[in-house]
């Protein structure tokens, strides 16, 4: 019994790590609350969807996209959220309002001085949420 447990340890020591690189690469924790309030500056100014959150509440929605964020690019974050497709539901989204968010993300990490590279493999990271979100 012993020998099994020390087995099992040994195999839980030699697991890899979820790979983090893109969450360093944002900054960590501050860095992501960086791209967070930047991006939902420029969402909650942005005419083609700021109607989509006028009655959103800012602070909740900064929390759950650092979340979301943060635990996608391999950080310390638990996402306490809904799917993406229960969280989008009957919201009716349509491919040109998903593609200014995307252009307010891309913005903002801009803004941020974030490298070329950074920003797209964030970009690659959350396109496949594109068919979780448009028209729902």
């Amino acid at each position: 019994m012993r020998t099994i447990f020390a087995m099992l340890l040994a195999l839980a020591a030699a697991a890899p790590s979820p790979d983090d690189s893109l969450y360093r690469a944002l900054g960590e924790k501050q860095g992501i609350a960086r791209l967070v309030d930047a991006l939902l500056d420029r969402v909650y100014a942005d005419p083609r969807i700021n109607d989509l959150f006028k009655h959103v509440d800012r602070p909740d929605l900064a929390r759950l996209v650092g979340e979301h964020f943060c635990h996608e690019t391999g950080g310390p974050c638990e996402y306490t959220g809904r799917s993406m497709t229960d969280t989008h539901s009957g919201l009716a989204i349509k491919a040109k309002e998903f593609d200014a968010f995307v252009e307010d993300l891309v913005d903002a990490m801009e803004a941020l001085d974030l490298p070329t590279r950074t920003q797209n493999r964030m970009l690659k990271h959350f396109a496949p949420m594109r068919a979780e979100i448009i028209d729902q």
